[in-house]
């Protein structure tokens, strides 16, 4: 640095500095956290992808598998229940999208047969009336022994809510824990099923795929490091070569 640096002048120049390091450092650090977030995403995508390839488990067998810390090694594998549904306890999840549009995602229990246990599945999604908001939509719930083929999930997503438990048919988040003991099923709380196939009894299946939106994080993460990087030309440029200049031509 060739040029004379003031009191004044070092206090500003290590000011911006110090904000300059702030601000490269944050970038830097929020751009790699997106990059782990995709890295996440695709580990996620390839167990999906190597557990949807193994058979094809029964009823029973879910039921005596999923225990504690063994059910997390379940997720995504295909499954076949028979059973029948508890209608009562249907539960219609708000605020949830599907090919871009607001609407329910349904669960209902299923009464697993001659397993002693029930299972909550997610059968589908619905859209809502905009109207009318408590409005329950229309979709069949068939009675009797019914099959359902689906993949082992993790249990529904959470989104934020400023309220505690809720109850009634209408609701924000599900816990399933909570849902246990306030409906006395014998409820499996570690994970869910996630109907598969074609669209029925007034409900669309077509969910999002585990690990998609993962180019999303490395957009997120090209945009980081570029602010990083225009932050250190800026500060190199405005600190350094300009002052330079200007003292050149004095």
């Amino acid at each position: 640095m060739d040029y004379p640096l003031t009191p004044r002048r070092a206090g500003r120049f290590w000011s911006i500095t110090a904000a300059a390091i702030v601000g490269i450092a944050a970038g830097l650090g929020l751009g790699a956290w997106q990059l782990s977030r995709a890295a996440q995403k695709n580990a996620l995508h390839a167990a999906m992808s190597q557990r949807q390839g193994l058979p094809m488990l029964e009823g029973r067998a879910l039921a005596a598998m999923a225990t504690g810390a063994a059910s997390n090694s379940l997720i995504w594998r295909p499954v076949r229940l028979k059973g029948e549904w508890v209608a009562g306890a249907t539960v219609f999840l708000d605020n949830r999208q599907m090919k871009g549009k607001q609407g329910f995602d349904v669960l209902t229990p299923l009464r697993i047969d001659g397993a002693g246990a029930a299972v909550a599945v997610q059968r589908g999604w619905v859209a809502r009336n905009f109207v009318e908001r408590e409005r329950l939509p229309a979709i069949e719930t068939p009675t009797g022994v019914v099959e359902v083929i689906g993949v082992i999930a993790p249990p529904p997503p959470k989104l934020y809510a400023f309220a505690g438990p809720e109850t009634g048919a209408i609701r924000q988040n599900l816990d399933l824990a909570e849902f246990r003991a306030r409906t006395g099923l014998p409820l499996l709380t570690g994970l869910s099923v996630r109907q598969t196939g074609a669209a029925s009894d007034g409900l669309l299946r077509d969910w999002a795929q585990p690990g998609s939106g993962v180019e999303k994080h490395y957009g997120y993460a090209f945009q980081w490091f570029a602010l990083s990087a225009l932050i250190a030309i800026l500060y190199v440029w405005f600190q350094f070569i300009a002052p330079r200049r200007k003292s050149a031509r004095a």
